[in-house]
């Protein structure tokens, strides 16, 4: 070998690094966007979800599917910044909340109505339906159990065709 190109086992895992956050970047930024509703939001997630990847790459590189890993630290990282912005709120919050607009004429986009279910609830659609994981899979990154995420998804979608005004398309005649 020349002198300088000596391999050094120390930049294996930046390399690998560099090329696994190449191949899930786009996905996870997707899937941020989704549970963020909007594009700053989305990236500031995928870039903080990459940067706890790198920081433990070792742990990471060996695990049996990383990219599951990944999207584990993103829903992960989402709801524990919206718990602290949640907290954050409540220490702050007006006595009387400013009453919503009726704007029952318009039909609202499907991510201003995500943005109405709360932070878990919102995981949990996003990662069932969007990511199409199963409940076990949803279940196991959220720490909870089927159960609760087969109800709060039914509750969240109840919500969203409500809101989305196709309820009718799904009631049963009576």
């Amino acid at each position: 070998m020349p002198p300088g190109t000596e391999h050094d086992p120390g930049n294996d895992s930046g390399l690998d690094f560099e090329a696994f956050a190449r191949t899930v970047q786009r996905k996870l930024y997707r899937t941020a966007y989704l549970l963020c509703g909007n594009a700053d939001g989305a990236r500031d997630l995928t870039q903080t979800t990459l940067a706890k990847l790198f920081q433990h790459w070792r742990r990471v590189s060996v695990a049996q599917y990383p990219e599951a890993y990944a999207r584990t630290v993103l829903t992960r990282t989402f709801l524990a910044e919206r718990r602290r912005r949640l907290r954050d709120l409540l220490a702050h919050r007006r006595a009387d909340p400013p009453p919503l607009p009726d704007h029952a004429e318009l039909r609202v986009t499907l991510l201003a109505v995500l943005a109405e279910l709360p932070p878990r609830a919102r995981a949990m659609v996003v990662l069932r339906y969007w990511d199409d994981l199963s409940v076990e899979t949803v279940a196991e990154l959220l720490r909870c159990s089927e159960g609760t995420v087969k109800s709060q998804c039914s509750r969240a979608l109840a919500k969203l065709r409500t809101r989305l005004g196709e309820a009718h398309i799904y009631a049963t005649e009576s």
